[in-house]
């Protein structure tokens, strides 16, 4: 990981194109400079004036005596590259691009922040930007950007692509009451990334929580790395923007159309830890979830209330996300039956009833605190006529801190009668929150992140397979030389054999007497397919016979294939017959990949044969995440097809030790060889012991 601290807490800075007129933005950064409290030297350049808010001004950057640690650029475009290499011979470790005018306005700013990219590179000089809004620490404190105002200090880092976010959210964190360690605008990205902030605010010290609004990732192999390892220490939080499932349009295979860029993300984040938000809201209310509570020890959620609609819409939510509505002790429930109302719930949701002062409130959190069964508390409070807000609020706090290991949510529905009492928990850092819904989705994230933490310590990685790497690449050769990208069923059943995944095998017969002779090699009853490259749905024109029991059958079936398909498409270039054994039943299910442009192979499993596109029953992970056993496991719980497979009204359980090996497997396969761009095993089919390829589609590129 590179030190990024020149950034965050340089010792010198030099603003170029600093100006005397409060209408610049170089006069704005100088400014936000002196009034954050930095307490480095500021170095305003500009060749035309001496002086800038009281601090000398040089004419350029070669003439500031020292180090330079971090220069804030805001010149014309066209200056920006002169201006780059004189930072450069000056030895700048780092630099804030503030200029527009780059690749985001077409082709000559592309080719202009090549360039910049170029010099950043000759000269070891770490880029921002360019065309963004600069980058805050509140506890250096450094604040090198043109936003207006400085955030509150907190314990959040919000990295953002776009700059508007930026501003908008620095001027709303105000009101909200939300404080913040670092404030982030990535700009065009042309050097530094999401990847590289990730990295830092991981190891800053001040930083608990990290939020970061993205339209694209730059280097999905490397996120997903970086983001692991970080979110072993710290959660991460991401609302993607731009997604879109175009890309899945133009897919050949069942994976490929099921896919697309929405799903790649969603996998790949999942995979590293991170959570993902669904909207503005979201993003910012787990951050201050993360910011403040401690990790829940698990997903049983007490609800105290004072109204029972918002708790039944509370424990609604609660069992669509997931959690678990915790189920009290006999002891506790004895005790809330002795001194609550008769007419109280005492079962969670705890209904304190809608005349309920702050005494009973305060009961029920001590029992809902006290009892083992309860991971985290939520108290619901409406505006009745006898509510307490405030002192409701204090005995919140008292037990917040009296139970500092279990996380508390608040949420107090209504409007100017509560402000007192909402302002009261903001502030000592309670979650506060209008509606219930929002105040589950939080909790829900960070008990998903707390099970991310837990399982961190994973089973062991799988041990290698061996493998016939040379058969497989020695097919591709051949495949490309006939100038095809499709495989077909004989070389794509070669190919899986050479890895060890479980097909049944098919051969390819040029002449009736070679197909009898395969025939009686493999056992019969055998099914014959006819093998073209420009036949996709062979059955149309009668090119497949299934159940052939002896030679008379297979020499009759051969010449019927071959006399139907000559007459229906004559000039289809026919390579010959394939032959393979008849399988047994089983439970049809799919293993799939679609390799995606940013992550890499991502590999699908669920209900196969005709049901993999109807139901969509289908589950994700991107193909590095797929080297143990435990990983492995989860994909094929989480999918509708494992009922069938443990065993579904009497039958016999699957053999899952064998999907799980195949999925393995298949996972190094699409690893090993990137020119695979997409594959299905399309139905494999598990049996009580092993498991069978039966239908295999794999498609290739020239690398």
């Amino acid at each position: 990981m590179s030190d990024l601290s020149f950034l965050f807490n340089p010792k010198q800075v030099a603003v170029i194109g600093a100006s005397a007129s409060p209408q610049k933005i170089g006069y704005a950064i100088v400014s936000n400079l002196i009034k954050s409290g930095y307490q480095g030297k500021i170095c305003p350049i500009n060749p035309k004036e001496k002086e800038i808010l009281g601090l000398p001004c040089y004419p350029s950057i070669g003439k500031v005596e020292g180090q330079v640690d971090l220069a804030v650029i805001s010149v014309p475009a066209r200056l920006c590259l002169q201006v780059a290499r004189e930072c450069g011979e000056a030895g700048v470790k780092g630099a804030i691009v503030i200029t527009a005018g780059f690749k985001e306005v077409g082709g000559e700013g592309l080719k202009l922040e090549r360039e910049l990219q170029a010099i950043g590179k000759k000269y070891n000089i770490r880029l921002v930007g360019p065309n963004c809004v600069g980058l805050m620490d509140t506890h250096t404190p450094l604040n090198a950007s043109f936003a207006t105002g400085f955030p509150e200090k907190g314990n959040i880092s919000f990295i953002s692509q776009s700059g508007a976010m930026v501003i908008a959210i620095l001027d709303w964190s105000f009101q909200a009451g939300l404080g913040f360690s670092r404030f982030i605008s990535l700009g065009n990205k042309s050097d530094l990334s999401e990847i590289d902030f990730i990295e830092s605010c991981t190891a800053d010290p001040n930083t608990k929580v990290i939020l970061v609004y993205a339209e694209d990732v730059t280097d999905g192999e490397k996120f997903v790395q970086v983001c692991t390892e970080a979110s072993k220490v710290k959660p991460i939080v991401i609302l993607k923007s731009g997604t879109s499932t175009a890309g899945a349009q133009a897919a050949s295979s069942h994976t490929g159309a099921l896919a697309g860029s929405n799903r790649a993300y969603d996998t790949a984040f999942r995979q590293s830890g991170v959570l993902r938000a669904d909207n503005m809201s979201d993003l910012f209310y787990l951050g201050r979830a993360f910011s403040t509570q401690p990790l829940p020890e698990g997903d049983r959620v007490a609800i105290i209330t004072n109204s029972g609609g918002p708790a039944i819409i509370a424990t609604d939510t609660i069992e669509k996300t997931g959690l678990k509505m915790a189920r009290f002790s006999k002891a506790t429930i004895d005790q809330m039956r002795e001194n609550l109302p008769a007419e109280s719930n005492i079962y969670n949701p705890i209904d304190v009833l809608g005349d309920a002062r702050v005494d009973r409130f305060r009961f029920a959190l001590q029992m809902a605190y006290e009892d083992e069964n309860v991971d985290s508390v939520m108290v619901i409070l409406s505006p009745t006529a006898v509510a307490e807000p405030e002192k409701t609020a204090q005995a919140i706090l008292e037990y917040k801190d009296k139970y500092p290991h279990k996380p508390i949510f608040a949420v107090y529905m209504g409007g100017k009668t509560l402000v007192k009492g909402k302002e009261m928990l903001v502030k000592a850092g309670v979650p506060t929150f209008t509606f219930p819904e929002s105040a589950v989705t939080a909790l829900e994230g960070m008990v998903r992140y707390a099970e991310f933490r837990r399982a961190n310590d994973a089973a062991p990685v799988l041990p290698p397979p061996n493998v016939d790497s040379n058969t497989v690449k020695a097919t591709f050769y051949d495949v490309l030389k006939d100038k095809r990208v499709s495989l077909l069923a004989h070389e794509s059943s070669k190919v899986l054999d050479a890895y060890g995944i479980p097909v049944n095998r098919t051969y390819l017969a040029t002449s009736v007497e070679e197909a009898c002779q395969i025939s009686q090699k493999i056992g019969y009853p055998v099914v014959l397919k006819v093998s073209s490259p420009r036949i996709a749905h062979k059955t149309d024109v009668g090119g497949v016979e299934i159940g052939l029991h002896n030679r008379r059958e297979v020499e009759k079936a051969y010449n019927r294939i071959m006399e139907r398909v000559r007459r229906y498409l004559p000039d289809a270039p026919i390579y010959g017959i394939e032959v393979s054994k008849v399988v047994d039943d089983g439970v049809e299910v799919i293993i799939g990949m679609s390799r995606d442009i940013q992550f890499g192979p991502m590999i699908a499993f669920g209900l196969g044969g005709i049901y993999v596109n109807l139901l969509k029953d289908v589950s994700f992970r991107l193909a590095s995440a797929l080297n143990n056993r435990q990983a492995i496991e989860e994909m094929i719980t989480e999918t509708k097809a494992y009922t069938l497979l443990k065993g579904y009204r009497g039958q016999k359980p699957a053999d899952i030790d064998a999907l799980i090996d195949a999925i393995y497997r298949t996972a190094r396969l699409v690893q090993d060889f990137e020119e695979i761009t997409e594959m299905d095993i399309n139905p494999l089919r598990v049996h009580t012991r092993g498991a069978t390829g039966l239908d295999v589609k794999i498609t290739i590129n020239q690398m």
